[in-house]
């Protein structure tokens, strides 16, 4: 069980986090720019076709993207979440901002998903004072210049110890570790092979008794592996790799075409209906 404010989320069976940007930025084209009723009705439409969790971001963190101010965020995100949180919808805010997450938790918000990875004291202090879900991501360097010359030594070593560290630290604070999900943060400081070999470690990565977060959806490196240009259609081979992190352990994956992934896991459960854990 992964805890998270008030719910308790069931991970013995992947979950399906469903992708609401509200920029005019969105490397996946597909913001509800300062449009709450289309954004609210996009929410309400993702959970009827599976979603569990509805993961809204005011700020594109794509490569080359530069800070939004915390007001503008803060417009974007606030009318959505209040609407969303008071429907009983398991409302996740996407924020390397403090100020943004905790007037998101205050209004019914239950993880805080934090591409900083809760390095900054004030996104600790916040975990510390509530009791809402954290997703810790790997991002190395910041999302303006991230892309420009990833480098490691052994990506999959210290994406692995990074996000151990950081959950043991934590813990360390006094945050319980049922409330703690990982996230090895693809396309986020990540080349090609990087992103593959992350992928391919995706046993690995789920084996720390920790939720994994896997979010592939419509990424640079589903493009990459398919010859599709525009991310917008890039489902299927977004599908497929949300499908290989499931098969391999992922217990949560963030998606922007819900129904396509809710049928294919569903598809798969029933052709592996004796098959591996994790399904």
């Amino acid at each position: 069980m992964w805890h998270c404010a008030s719910f308790e989320l069931d991970t013995s069976q992947a979950l399906v986090m469903g992708v609401l940007n509200l920029t005019p930025d969105s490397f996946s084209n597909d913001g509800l720019f300062r449009n709450v009723d289309a954004a609210c009705e996009q929410a309400r439409r993702m959970v009827a076709e599976g979603a569990s969790i509805i993961d809204v971001g005011g700020e594109s963190t794509r490569p080359g993207s530069s800070e939004v101010a915390l007001s503008e965020e803060l417009a974007r995100v606030v009318p959505v979440v209040r609407i969303l949180a008071n429907e009983g919808m398991v409302v996740s805010i996407d924020t390397r901002h403090a100020e943004v997450a905790a007037a998101c938790v205050e209004l019914g918000a239950a993880i805080v998903n934090d591409v900083t990875g809760f390095t900054q004291g004030a996104m600790i202090a916040l975990a510390q004072d509530t009791d809402v879900g954290c997703v810790i991501m790997h991002m190395q360097g910041e999302p303006k210049t991230m892309q420009e010359a990833p480098e490691y030594d052994d990506v999959v070593s210290e994406v692995e110890g990074y996000l151990l560290s950081q959950a043991s630290m934590l813990e360390r604070e006094g945050v319980a570790p049922g409330r703690i999900c990982i996230d090895p943060g693809p396309g986020f400081g990540k080349d090609f092979d990087h992103n593959r070999a992350l992928l391919c470690a995706t046993r690995r990565l789920s084996a720390h008794g920790y939720p994994l977060l896997a979010a592939w959806s419509r990424k640079r490196f589903v493009g990459k592996l398919t010859g599709v240009e525009q991310p917008s259609e890039r489902v299927i081979g977004s599908v497929v790799a949300a499908l290989y992190a499931v098969s391999q352990g992922a217990h949560v994956v963030r998606v922007h075409d819900v129904a396509a992934t809710v049928q294919a896991l569903a598809a798969w459960r029933g052709i592996h209906a004796e098959g591996p854990d994790g399904l």
